[in-house]
């Protein structure tokens, strides 16, 4: 009883992270339009009805540029963090499966990785893809792969040892067919939970490089742009312009490592308890 009530109450964490960002998702949507008016009559209004956030030095309603700032950030971290994902899916099943020399070589991109400054590298490869909403997306993609695939490799060793697979080569089927048919099935669980747990990675790296500069244009209504450009304003005492979008990005973050956790737990019994 006490299991079946933990895995409801995850169940319910889960959904409420999820229809949460649904949620800003589609507010952000529906508010893109209203994120770019300008107004000057209501310039720098301090946060109250009926702008909840306040309004920018332009007039701007500050909570439908947060909103459409998160929004954009979500959507380009839902497709950063699936091609990242699938990176380390296929890697770490080539590592493992396509015998010691190509292991030793995807090995050695994973360390080489992992070794250089996470943000810097970030930095380069979406500076050198021409910055921007690609720039962005190259970066994220080819940059938050590695512990995934690591991990993916560590589980595919542990499958190879299985009598079943032992059996299914014995019989003759090439390394690729056991893998799609024999191993992808056992991996997916842990996929999955990687995969929306390389999300928030993606969110915060994407609004950091856009803050610093190097990604999203100053046009869009990112979230890193809004918090470069309000900080100039901060010494004249207009507080909300940076600090509504930042507690609802660290928000935002919380919810999808909170999906990510809930959903790790569903997949795995053993790690739900009262």
């Amino acid at each position: 009883m006490k299991k079946s009530n933990g895995r409801i109450r995850t169940a319910l964490f889960f959904g409420a992270a999820v229809f949460l960002l649904f949620g800003i998702t589609a507010g952000g949507l529906l508010l893109s339009e209203e994120a770019m008016v300008t107004d000057f009559s209501r310039k720098e209004l301090a946060p109250g009805f009926p702008y909840l956030f306040g309004t920018d030095w332009l007039g701007r309603d500050m909570l439908a540029r947060t909103l459409t700032g998160l929004s954009m950030s979500i959507r380009l971290g839902l497709l950063a963090a699936g091609i990242s994902s699938l990176i380390a899916l296929g890697l770490g099943i080539a590592s493992a499966t396509m015998g010691r020399a190509v292991d030793s070589v995807i090995t050695w991109i994973i360390d080489l990785v992992m070794g250089i400054p996470h943000i810097l590298l970030l930095i380069l490869i979406s500076y050198a893809a021409g910055k921007g909403l690609k720039g962005v997306i190259i970066g994220v993609s080819l940059t938050h792969w590695t512990s995934l695939a690591r991990l993916i490799r560590g589980e595919v060793l542990q499958l190879k040892e299985a009598s079943y697979i032992k059996v299914a080569k014995k019989l003759g089927m090439r390394p690729l067919d056991i893998a799609r048919k024999h191993m992808l099935p056992h991996l997916f669980p842990q996929f999955l939970v990687g995969l929306v747990l390389l999300f928030p990675h993606a969110i915060l790296h994407e609004a950091s490089i856009t803050f610093l500069g190097f990604g999203l244009s100053p046009e869009q209504p990112a979230v890193g742009v809004i918090l470069s450009e309000s900080m100039k304003y901060l010494a004249t005492g207009k507080w909300w312009l940076a600090v509504f979008p930042g507690l609802l990005l660290v928000l935002t973050v919380m919810l999808f490592d909170m999906a990510g956790e809930s959903l790790r737990k569903l997949l795995d019994p053993g790690s739900v308890h009262d």
